[in-house]
Protein backbone atom coordinates (compact mmCIF):
# COMPACT_ATOMS: atom_id res chain seq x y z
CA UNK A 1 0.00 0.00 0.00
CA UNK A 2 1.45 3.72 -1.01
CA UNK A 3 0.30 7.11 0.19
CA UNK A 4 1.21 9.92 -2.10
CA UNK A 5 1.07 13.38 -0.39
CA UNK A 6 3.41 16.01 0.55
CA UNK A 7 3.74 18.29 3.88
CA UNK A 8 1.63 20.87 3.87
CA UNK A 9 -1.65 19.34 2.29
CA UNK A 10 -4.45 19.33 5.02
CA UNK A 11 -6.20 16.72 3.04
CA UNK A 12 -2.95 14.06 2.53
CA UNK A 13 -2.20 14.67 6.56
CA UNK A 14 -6.02 13.73 7.01
CA UNK A 15 -5.67 9.84 4.84
CA UNK A 16 -1.99 9.88 6.65
CA UNK A 17 -3.62 10.41 10.39
CA UNK A 18 -6.46 7.69 9.48
CA UNK A 19 -3.53 4.97 8.33
CA UNK A 20 -1.66 5.88 12.10
CA UNK A 21 -4.94 5.68 13.90
CA UNK A 22 -6.08 2.60 11.33
CA UNK A 23 -2.29 0.58 12.47
CA UNK A 24 -1.54 1.07 8.96
CA UNK A 25 1.87 2.11 8.14
CA UNK A 26 1.64 2.63 4.17
CA UNK A 27 4.83 3.24 1.85
CA UNK A 28 4.80 7.29 1.81
CA UNK A 29 5.66 8.45 -1.43
CA UNK A 30 6.22 12.37 -1.31
CA UNK A 31 5.33 14.64 -4.36
CA UNK A 32 4.91 17.80 -5.54
CA UNK A 33 1.64 18.18 -6.40
CA UNK A 34 2.37 21.58 -8.14
CA UNK A 35 4.87 20.44 -10.53
CA UNK A 36 3.12 17.65 -12.66
CA UNK A 37 4.84 15.41 -11.09
CA UNK A 38 4.81 12.26 -13.32
CA UNK A 39 4.86 9.76 -10.74
CA UNK A 40 1.84 12.07 -8.67
CA UNK A 41 0.23 12.56 -12.21
CA UNK A 42 0.65 8.18 -12.90
CA UNK A 43 -2.04 7.50 -9.89
CA UNK A 44 -4.14 10.67 -10.51
CA UNK A 45 -4.64 12.98 -13.50
CA UNK A 46 -5.69 15.58 -11.47
CA UNK A 47 -2.47 15.96 -9.61
CA UNK A 48 -3.89 16.35 -6.57
CA UNK A 49 -2.96 14.38 -3.03
CA UNK A 50 -3.92 12.30 -1.47
CA UNK A 51 -3.56 9.13 -3.19
CA UNK A 52 -3.88 6.14 -1.64
CA UNK A 53 -2.47 2.76 -3.78
CA UNK A 54 -4.19 -0.72 -2.40
CA UNK A 55 -1.94 -3.56 -2.34
CA UNK A 56 -4.38 -4.80 -5.58
CA UNK A 57 -3.18 -1.27 -7.88
CA UNK A 58 -6.52 0.55 -7.08
CA UNK A 59 -5.64 4.42 -7.11
CA UNK A 60 -8.29 6.00 -4.32
CA UNK A 61 -8.07 10.03 -4.15
CA UNK A 62 -9.87 12.19 -2.35
CA UNK A 63 -9.47 12.34 1.52
CA UNK A 64 -13.03 11.29 2.97
CA UNK A 65 -12.99 8.58 0.00
CA UNK A 66 -9.36 7.39 1.59
CA UNK A 67 -10.79 7.10 5.01
CA UNK A 68 -13.93 5.63 4.06
CA UNK A 69 -11.90 3.04 2.32
CA UNK A 70 -9.82 2.40 5.00
CA UNK A 71 -12.74 2.08 7.17
CA UNK A 72 -14.30 -1.30 5.11
CA UNK A 73 -10.49 -2.99 5.13
CA UNK A 74 -9.87 -2.17 9.14
CA UNK A 75 -12.41 -2.41 11.46
CA UNK A 76 -10.82 -1.44 14.70
CA UNK A 77 -11.02 2.64 15.10
CA UNK A 78 -14.31 3.21 13.38
CA UNK A 79 -14.28 6.50 11.69
CA UNK A 80 -17.89 6.21 10.39
CA UNK A 81 -19.49 4.47 13.09
CA UNK A 82 -22.58 3.24 12.33
CA UNK A 83 -24.28 4.13 15.84
CA UNK A 84 -23.09 7.85 15.51
CA UNK A 85 -22.95 7.97 11.58
CA UNK A 86 -25.31 11.15 11.33
CA UNK A 87 -23.99 13.20 13.74
CA UNK A 88 -20.41 12.10 12.49
CA UNK A 89 -21.24 12.93 8.83
CA UNK A 90 -22.81 16.29 9.85
CA UNK A 91 -19.76 17.30 11.33
CA UNK A 92 -16.88 15.83 9.13
CA UNK A 93 -18.87 17.69 6.23
CA UNK A 94 -18.64 20.91 8.10
CA UNK A 95 -15.39 20.27 9.06
CA UNK A 96 -13.90 19.10 5.70
CA UNK A 97 -16.13 22.38 4.00
CA UNK A 98 -13.47 24.82 6.63
CA UNK A 99 -10.30 22.59 5.01
CA UNK A 100 -11.72 23.69 1.71
CA UNK A 101 -12.62 27.73 2.45
CA UNK A 102 -8.95 27.83 4.03
CA UNK A 103 -6.82 25.79 0.93
CA UNK A 104 -8.57 28.06 -1.70
CA UNK A 105 -8.02 31.40 0.72
CA UNK A 106 -3.81 30.42 0.71
CA UNK A 107 -3.87 29.24 -2.81
CA UNK A 108 -5.69 32.40 -3.90
CA UNK A 109 -3.58 34.36 -2.21
CA UNK A 110 -0.47 32.51 -3.41
CA UNK A 111 -1.34 33.38 -6.96
CA UNK A 112 -3.12 36.78 -6.68
CA UNK A 113 -1.23 38.45 -3.60
CA UNK A 114 -2.31 40.98 -0.72
CA UNK A 115 -5.40 41.44 -3.54
CA UNK A 116 -6.89 38.28 -2.98
CA UNK A 117 -8.43 38.65 0.04
CA UNK A 118 -10.85 41.65 -1.23
CA UNK A 119 -12.12 39.96 -4.08
CA UNK A 120 -15.82 38.62 -3.91
CA UNK A 121 -14.78 34.83 -4.21
CA UNK A 122 -11.78 35.83 -1.54
CA UNK A 123 -14.58 37.43 0.51
CA UNK A 124 -16.79 35.01 0.40
CA UNK A 125 -14.31 32.00 1.82
CA UNK A 126 -13.27 34.63 4.64
CA UNK A 127 -16.98 34.94 5.52
CA UNK A 128 -17.63 30.81 4.87
CA UNK A 129 -14.46 30.26 7.13
CA UNK A 130 -16.06 32.30 10.27
CA UNK A 131 -19.69 30.85 9.69
CA UNK A 132 -18.43 27.33 9.84
CA UNK A 133 -16.06 27.48 12.74
CA UNK A 134 -19.08 28.84 14.88
CA UNK A 135 -21.48 25.84 12.87
CA UNK A 136 -18.73 23.26 13.78
CA UNK A 137 -18.52 24.92 17.22
CA UNK A 138 -22.90 25.00 17.86
CA UNK A 139 -22.73 21.07 16.04
CA UNK A 140 -20.22 19.73 18.33
CA UNK A 141 -21.00 21.32 21.49
CA UNK A 142 -24.66 19.81 21.07
CA UNK A 143 -23.96 16.39 19.99
CA UNK A 144 -21.50 15.83 22.90
CA UNK A 145 -24.13 16.66 25.61
CA UNK A 146 -26.46 14.53 23.61
CA UNK A 147 -24.19 12.06 23.69
CA UNK A 148 -24.43 11.32 19.75
CA UNK A 149 -20.57 11.64 18.88
CA UNK A 150 -17.73 8.88 19.66
CA UNK A 151 -14.92 9.27 21.49
CA UNK A 152 -12.81 9.18 18.09
CA UNK A 153 -14.48 9.38 14.17
CA UNK A 154 -13.71 10.99 11.39
CA UNK A 155 -14.95 14.09 12.83
CA UNK A 156 -11.92 14.03 15.18
CA UNK A 157 -9.45 13.87 12.50
CA UNK A 158 -10.76 16.22 9.78
CA UNK A 159 -11.66 19.16 12.53
CA UNK A 160 -8.16 18.47 14.41
CA UNK A 161 -6.74 19.08 10.68
CA UNK A 162 -8.61 22.06 9.99
CA UNK A 163 -7.51 24.04 13.07
CA UNK A 164 -4.38 23.20 12.68
CA UNK A 165 -4.23 24.32 9.14
CA UNK A 166 -5.80 27.57 10.09
CA UNK A 167 -3.01 27.73 12.99
CA UNK A 168 -0.15 27.22 10.07
CA UNK A 169 -1.73 28.97 7.06
CA UNK A 170 -4.12 31.39 8.26
CA UNK A 171 -3.06 32.62 11.94
CA UNK A 172 -5.14 35.87 11.65
CA UNK A 173 -8.00 34.34 12.34
CA UNK A 174 -8.45 33.94 15.97
CA UNK A 175 -10.35 30.59 16.24
CA UNK A 176 -9.20 29.97 20.00
CA UNK A 177 -11.45 33.47 21.28
CA UNK A 178 -15.03 32.07 20.79
CA UNK A 179 -14.75 28.20 20.32
CA UNK A 180 -14.06 26.52 23.50
CA UNK A 181 -15.45 22.96 21.83
CA UNK A 182 -13.22 23.58 19.46
CA UNK A 183 -10.26 24.35 21.41
CA UNK A 184 -10.71 21.28 23.80
CA UNK A 185 -11.08 18.68 20.45
CA UNK A 186 -7.81 20.87 19.53
CA UNK A 187 -6.28 19.80 22.77
CA UNK A 188 -7.37 16.37 22.44
CA UNK A 189 -6.27 15.69 19.02
CA UNK A 190 -2.83 17.71 19.42
CA UNK A 191 -1.60 15.15 22.18
CA UNK A 192 -2.15 11.69 19.69
CA UNK A 193 0.70 10.70 18.61
CA UNK A 194 -0.63 10.44 15.11
CA UNK A 195 -1.11 14.12 15.07
CA UNK A 196 2.40 14.86 16.73
CA UNK A 197 4.28 12.79 13.93
CA UNK A 198 2.22 14.51 11.44
CA UNK A 199 2.77 18.14 12.36
CA UNK A 200 2.47 20.80 9.59
CA UNK A 201 6.01 22.17 9.00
Amino acid sequence: MELYLNATSPYARVARIAAMEKGLEPELVWVDPWSNDEQLLDVNPMARVPVLVTDEGQAISESLLVLQYLDGIVEATPLFPESALASVLQLTGLAQGLIDASFGTVIQRKHEGDTADNTLLGQRRLAAIKRTLAGLEKNLESAIKQQELPAFSATHIVTGVALEYLDFRLPEIHWRESHPALVELDKEMSARASFARTAFA
